[in-house]
């Protein structure tokens, strides 16, 4: 894949999908912690405060993960660039890593950080070589306001992303429409590869202004409609696929189906746009110092 290989929502959830049906449910009985931090300093006394406790259920906010605990508490995982899980189950000798990634830097065991092993025998393996990713734990009750996530913006793939919502945020702002779709704070956890893309199936110019969504009394236009719909569907499929920056992800009938392969816009710079019946050709741009890919004559 051409471009970035930051995770991004599709392939964070599908990591968690992956690691959903070994950790939930089960009592963590043992934490090796083999180095004192991450991108930040692991919290005090890590592994006492995972050990023996269960895991009641793993979900995802923007980009992290969250493993609620039955000691009240939350392991907040993030996989920064270059970070990835690898599942050894019981008497199975070859681990299993949760999507084959674009960047070749995992197999190197001296990069194995932290190593959770299950109750059932079951051993979790993060492996992360640039150390930027984290985790952390937290106080259910404070996950909310913790500086984390309290000013994070509406999942996308939730029911509050709505064309409503959107024109009410884009009401008056002059930022192009994607810096706007980017915003944290707006929405969380959509990165550039999929706001390209989602541009791309709405129908939407890059260069627009976001107050494009929405009319002068901040009632939701046409192409806000359009636009919750794109984002939806390019995230599913890609969800679907097994993301973009994870590769060669295997379907359940032994084929290979990642989503990059069927990037619209997205790395596609000089080649013809695949709408039917379009002459245009993709065009790159620089927009808040990161590429834009898209179609003049499709997107307006």
């Amino acid at each position: 894949m051409r471009g970035s290989s930051l995770p991004e929502l599709p392939e964070v959830e599908t990591v968690r999908r992956g690691l959903e049906p070994v950790l939930v449910g089960g009592r963590i009985a043992r934490v090796e912690q083999r180095r004192s931090d991450l991108r930040f300093p692991f919290p005090e006394h890590f592994a006492e405060r995972l050990e023996n406790k269960t895991v009641s259920s793993l979900g995802r906010r923007a980009k992290y993960l969250l493993a609620r605990l039955s000691s009240g508490e939350a392991l907040v995982m993030h996989l920064g660039m270059s970070g990835r899980f690898t599942i050894t189950l019981p008497h199975q000798g070859k681990p299993r890593q949760i999507g084959e990634y674009t960047y070749d830097t995992g197999a190197d065991p001296a990069h194995d950080h932290v190593v959770f092993t299950m109750e059932d025998g079951t051993t979790i393996t993060y492996n992360d070589p640039r150390r930027f990713g984290c985790m952390l734990l937290i106080p259910e009750e404070d996950l909310d306001n913790h500086p984390l996530f309290a000013g994070l913006g509406v999942e996308p793939l939730g029911n509050e992303l709505t064309a409503d919502y959107l024109a009410a945020k884009a009401r008056g702002r002059k930022a192009d429409i994607k810096a706007f779709l980017m915003d944290q704070r707006i929405v969380a956890g959509l990165g550039n590869i999929y706001v390209c893309e989602a541009l791309y199936r709405a129908g939407i110019s890059p260069k627009r202004s976001a107050n494009c969504l929405a009319n002068a009394s901040g009632k939701p236009m046409p192409r806000a409609e359009r636009l919750v719909s794109a984002i939806r569907s390019v995230l599913q499929d890609a969800i679907d696929a097994g993301g973009s920056t994870l590769r060669d992800y295997r379907q359940a009938d032994g084929t290979i189906g990642a989503f990059q392969h069927t990037f619209s816009v997205y790395g596609r710079e000089g080649e013809p746009c695949l709408t039917p019946g379009c002459r245009g050709i993709v065009q790159r741009i620089v927009q808040g110092g990161r590429s834009t890919f898209y179609c003049s004559k499709c997107q307006r």
